[in-house]
């Protein structure tokens, strides 16, 4: 296959309808167009840029349709207000310059390159030979959820009946129904800044207000409990907490989240939902703290966690949730209309992982060294270029980098570089570098770039970053 360029390339893509980079935006980016329709990318010329990729807005399928029909095609409020994932975009963009023979190096995709461990996937396979194939509890397995508690109490210092632990299809699932099963329209959900993308959309599912607050590379994008308290009101009704961060790798230490305890106690109203999913990929000496195991908080905490991350078993698709036993029955239920119960395949396999030992034992252990050295590297080596902030993530397997001093800048044959998105894109558009703008996790000034992947590929990462910036210099002050 002959190799075209990434213009051309997600242009073709554009067209087929298979890509529609950042559509939720409005303003200028780069050298790209974003109008707030559906939009198809064009290659084209302009001025004396050499290779642009252009956004024309055009209309929506269902508004062609419903202009030539008496058929009322149109979409509802709710999932028209909806806006897409960044990440997923970038992915998809990634993937179809890939696939055309265009050599990207894909950072964007919180997803490890490390295989399901051997044991965990062939208790799947077990699983089908045996004929293990047909529904569960909705709730999931007893097994299942038994061996959940003894992870909970084993590792957490937390105490939990089966009763009160839903398993669902990934963690997404369980946030979601969390969120649904507690927030009534008007309800507002605390969510500090930097957040991981679906927080805000699931809030808006719920007719809840998300209210972000925002926090500081220099305080490593920890929520200061000031702020927090500033923001409280009637209202309050979800505090929405990750860590270890997706996308910053912040690790709440216990202090910090004792303190952030003490004020929500204050406020009747106010739950926690604590995002747990990355626990296990931590580097020492920070440590993991659940938040329900804090005194008090137990009734209040809403604890979701799952396979993916530590497992590596983004594609099994297995999550939970564990709280009051009321409140799970609720999202149970709700769960029970939507998907039903996880796959029986995966929740077998999920028996097999929680069975690896604490913390998964050796086989996640030899993951998290992985993790930490392609950490160091990337630390040191983008730390050297200048104008870029780091916060040193103490978890997860994200870098979330300021490249703010940088904004302002003119690139040749791509144009003005103003934020987050224009800069991602010139990433990848330029130098075949596919990164997650900031502002898709609500802080412009960053890129959230993945480590997910091996050592070899992050060297040769940081190779064309190097160059990217390098031009870039000549028209800013950094």
């Amino acid at each position: 296959m002959a190799t075209q360029s990434s213009a051309a390339v997600i242009s073709a893509a554009s067209a087929a309808g298979r890509v529609e980079p950042f559509p939720d935006s409005k303003k200028p980016i780069g050298s790209v167009r974003f109008q707030p329709l559906r939009l198809s990318l064009s290659y084209c010329k302009s001025g004396n840029m050499s290779s642009r990729i252009c956004a024309m807005a055009k209309p929506n399928d269902a508004e062609t349709l419903s202009s030539s029909s008496s058929v009322d095609m149109s979409l509802s409020p709710r999932v028209q207000s909806l806006k897409p994932s960044k990440t997923m975009v970038i992915t998809d963009l990634a993937a179809t310059l890939v696939q055309s023979g265009v050599p990207v190096i894909r950072l964007a995709a919180g997803e490890p390159d490390f295989d399901t461990p051997k044991v965990v996937a062939e208790a799947g396979v077990n699983a089908i030979r045996q004929g293990f194939t047909r529904y569960t509890l909705n709730a999931g397995l007893t097994e299942l959820r038994e061996a959940i508690c003894h992870k909970l109490k084993e590792e957490n210092g937390l105490s939990y009946a089966p009763d009160q632990i839903l398993v669902s299809n990934g963690a997404k699932q369980s946030l979601l129904q969390a969120v649904l099963a507690v927030c009534s329209p008007g309800d507002e959900v605390i969510i500090p800044a930097p957040y991981w993308v679906s927080y805000t959309e699931q809030a808006r599912l719920a007719d809840a207000t998300p209210v972000v607050i925002p926090t500081k590379i220099s305080n490593n994008f920890l929520l200061d409990p000031k702020d927090l308290e500033s923001k409280l009101t009637e209202k309050s009704r979800l505090l929405i907490l990750c860590s270890p961060s997706n996308p910053t790798g912040s690790v709440y230490p216990k202090s910090l989240l004792e303190e952030i305890a003490r004020i929500i106690a204050k406020h009747p109203r106010l739950l926690v939902l604590s995002d747990e999913i990355y626990e296990h990929i931590i580097y020492a000496p920070a440590t993991h703290t659940s938040f329900a195991s804090l005194p008090d908080m137990y009734e209040r905490t809403l604890t979701v966690n799952g396979f993916s991350k530590a497992f590596a078993m983004t594609g099994w698709r297995l999550g939970y949730l564990a709280g009051p036993k009321h409140i799970v029955a609720a999202c149970s239920k709700l769960q029970g209309q939507v998907s039903s119960g996880a796959s029986s395949i995966a929740q077998k396999a999920g028996v097999a992982a929680l069975g690896l030992g604490k913390a998964g034992g050796e086989t996640v252990a030899e993951m998290v060294k992985a993790y930490r050295e392609r950490r160091d590297f990337l630390v040191k080596s983008l730390g050297e270029i200048e104008g870029v902030k780091i916060s040193e993530p103490q978890g997860a397997f994200y870098l979330f980098i300021d490249f703010s001093a940088y904004y302002g800048s003119e690139a040749e044959g791509f144009g003005l570089i103003n934020d987050s998105s224009s800069l991602a894109l010139y990433f990848l558009d330029k130098f075949q570098v596919a990164m997650v703008p900031g502002d898709a996790f609500g802080d412009d000034s960053c890129i959230r770039i993945s480590y997910a992947t091996s050592l070899d590929v992050l060297q040769a990462a940081v190779e064309k970053i190097r160059k990217a910036l390098e031009p870039l210099r000549a028209t800013v002050s950094v």
